[in-house]
Formats: structure tokens, C-alpha cells, sequence
């Protein structure tokens, strides 16, 4: 294994500490789907993306929308350890006139490119904003974060048709393939399968990938900025709650924080502090 996976793969767990603590702390917020995606974000924040920490608003910066948007949790942790602001503020989250609402704020959070929350939502502005960057002939990329959930809405599969129809090659969505919803699996609420076939039908290049693997991510990712175009979008196999054997694939985990004795158990697995 070579050292770029091993810093990454440590990335991923501290943010998945991150995740812990914070949520414990608020007593409330989105464990599994957070967990879930920490693999996916370390790649991005911690190789692929290019972002200044010291300049969140640097013209020239690639763009990343967290569409699935009450996986905040994963996000904040990210962009406090790429040094968006104080790990201190992980701690107040969802607190009153904390800078971390339960869903991302894009006037209040550093590092945050879009409000997210109703779901496709974000997933439309990434498009708008890729596209933006043909217009005026920036170089800058555009990523963002789905959950499988999220593909039941219809507004999805209409964005899917717009980046098609533009030729947005500049545009990389990953879907956060584990599987679960709120109320149960995908498949008994409302099967979304089959992911690919989909994005295929609405003409995006489509990548299968281990949403757990960082030498696949870092692959996946690299291939996608080949493909001339068309978007790209890496359908990414994860575990709801990954990392944390009692929130793995385990839906009552989708919206429900630990308590002290459930985090205590968590961040031990996880490698302790």
C-alpha cells in the first residue's frame, strides 16, 4: 500500500471521529450517510480538489455540493480538518447561531459552495455551476455528492438530462451507493436499480466503484477527468454507518446520535482519540 492511500484512508478515520463526536455533542444528526461518505470526501478534499482553505472564495477553485444534504456532519469535519475553520466549531454543531446548521449553509460556513437540504436540489446547482464554468471558460471542475435515496426524485433525472445536453465534461457526480433510506432499504420503498443503466440512458459516462477503496476513488476519479463530452458519474458502493460495526447497515442509525456510551464504544473501534 503505498503512502497517498495511507494518509487518505487516516483522513477518512479521523473524519469519521469527527463525525462522532460532533453528533454526540448536538445530540442529534446524520450518522450512517455521514460515515458512509468520509471515504469519498477525504479523496476529494485531500488529492483530487483544488481549494485554498486561506481563500474559500478564490475564483479559480474547484466546486464541491454536498446534494445529500443532511450528511452535513461528513462535510463539516472534512472542511474542518482541510482547515476551513476551528475543529473547536465541530462542537457546536446544530447549537444556536452556531456557523453549523443541521443542513449546509452557504452564508454562514466556510468552505460551504451550496445550501443543500431539499434533495436534487444540490445536485442542480453543481449542473448551473458547471455549466457557468463553460461559459466563461474556467478551468475549475465541479463535484457533487448524491445518495442512492436521493435518485427517487424526479428532479434528479431532469439535471441528468441538462448535463447531457451541455456536454459537461467539467462535472463528476459520485453517488453514495449504500443502499439505505430512512425508512428501510432503497429497494422496499422505492428501488432506484439500476443506478448505471440510468445515468447511461440520460448520457453520462458511468465509473462502478468500492466507495470504501481509496486506490479505486483515486482511479476512478482520475479516469473521469479524460472523458471529454459528457459528465461523469462514479456510482460508489458503500456501508450505511461504515466503520462503526453496530451503525453498519443499520437503518434506525439514519438520523439518530450517539449517546455517551455508544460514542465511547464508537471511537474505540475507530482507533481511540
Amino acid at each position: 500500500m503505498n503512502e497517498q492511500v495511507v494518509v487518505l484512508q487516516e483522513k477518512a478515520n479521523i473524519i469519521r471521529k469527527h463525525i462522532i463526536e460532533m453528533l454526540h455533542e448536538s445530540a442529534s444528526g446524520h450518522p450512517g450517510g455521514s460515515l458512509s461518505a468520509a471515504d469519498i470526501l477525504a479523496v476529494l478534499y485531500f488529492d483530487e480538489m483544488k481549494v485554498d482553505s486561506n481563500n474559500p472564495k478564490w475564483e479559480d477553485r474547484d466546486r464541491f455540493v454536498l446534494s445529500k444534504g443532511h450528511a452535513a456532519p461528513v462535510l463539516y469535519a472534512t472542511l474542518a480538518e482541510k482547515g476551513f475553520f476551528q475543529k473547536e466549531e465541530l462542537m457546536r454543531l446544530r447549537k444556536i447561531d452556531s456557523m453549523l446548521q443541521g443542513h449546509p449553509d452557504m452564508k454562514g460556513t466556510p468552505g460551504v459552495e451550496m445550501s443543500t437540504g431539499s434533495l436534487g436540489q444540490g445536485f442542480s446547482a453543481s449542473i448551473g455551476m458547471a455549466l457557468s464554468a463553460k461559459l466563461d471558460k474556467k478551468e475549475f471542475r465541479v463535484y457533487t455528492l448524491l445518495g442512492d435515496g436521493e435518485l427517487q426524485e424526479g428532479i434528479v433525472w431532469e439535471a441528468a438530462m441538462a448535463a447531457a445536453h451541455y456536454k459537461l465534461d467539467n462535472l463528476t457526480a459520485i453517488v453514495d451507493y449504500n443502499q439505505l433510506q430512512i425508512d428501510g432499504f432503497n429497494k422496499d420503498i422505492m428501488g432506484v436499480d439500476p443506478v448505471g443503466d440510468k445515468f447511461k440512458a440520460f448520457g453520462w459516462n458511468v465509473i462502478e466503484v468500492d466507495g470504501h477503496s481509496i486506490e479505486d476513488l483515486l482511479n476512478a476519479l482520475k479516469e473521469a477527468k479524460k472523458v471529454l463530452g459528457m459528465p461523469t458519474v462514479l456510482v460508489a458502493k458503500t456501508v450505511k454507518g461504515k466503520g462503526v460495526s453496530f451503525m453498519e447497515n443499520a437503518v434506525d442509525w439514519h438520523g439518530t446520535a450517539p449517546t455517551l456510551e455508544h460514542k465511547t464504544k464508537a471511537l474505540i473501534e475507530l482507533g481511540g482519540e
